[in-house]
């Protein structure tokens, strides 16, 4: 069975999405920093109105942070009902893998860290591409991630 993923890039690694949970990808925005939430929620951002946090991977993953730019981007995603923002340094393209050719990633230090990844595939330039599991890096029903109740204008 073919999947469609959109790719980018963190920390120049390939990562790649699922369509079907993407609901838009915006350029960087500045994001409003929000005391007591996890490290690697960098923040919170208005879109149209519904406050969304915005998760920066490459801290998920134990890695530097990013220093946003306006050459970054934000993926909306929406995961378990609730809308996220994923910062990403550059978004490569929509492709197709085949199902049977994402392999499960390799026995890691941190099983928690390899949770976070559903597989890994060859892109279309031989490149690997790592498929995450949003449920599980963005913390949805855990305290991993933020859950902020969804605010809307007056």
């Amino acid at each position: 069975m073919q999947r469609q993923l959109i790719t980018f890039a963190i920390e120049h690694q390939a990562f790649g999405i699922d369509i079907a949970v993407i609901r838009e990808i915006r350029a960087w925005s500045p994001v409003t920093r929000i005391p007591g939430v996890p490290e690697h929620v960098v923040g919170v951002a208005n879109l149209r109105g519904s406050i969304i946090p915005v998760f920066d991977v490459a801290i998920r993953f134990g890695w530097p942070g990013t220093v946003a730019s306006e050459r970054h981007a934000i993926i909306v995603v929406e995961v378990a009902g609730q809308s996220s923002g994923i910062l990403a340094e550059s978004v490569s393209d929509l492709v197709e893998i085949d199902g049977a050719a994402l392999q499960p990633p390799p026995a890691l230090q941190d099983a928690r860290i390899a949770g976070f990844i559903e597989g890994i595939a060859p892109g279309p330039d031989g490149a690997l591409i790592m498929v995450l599991r949003l449920d599980v890096l963005l913390g949805a029903g855990s305290d991993s991630g933020l859950a902020l109740p969804r605010l809307r204008k007056g």
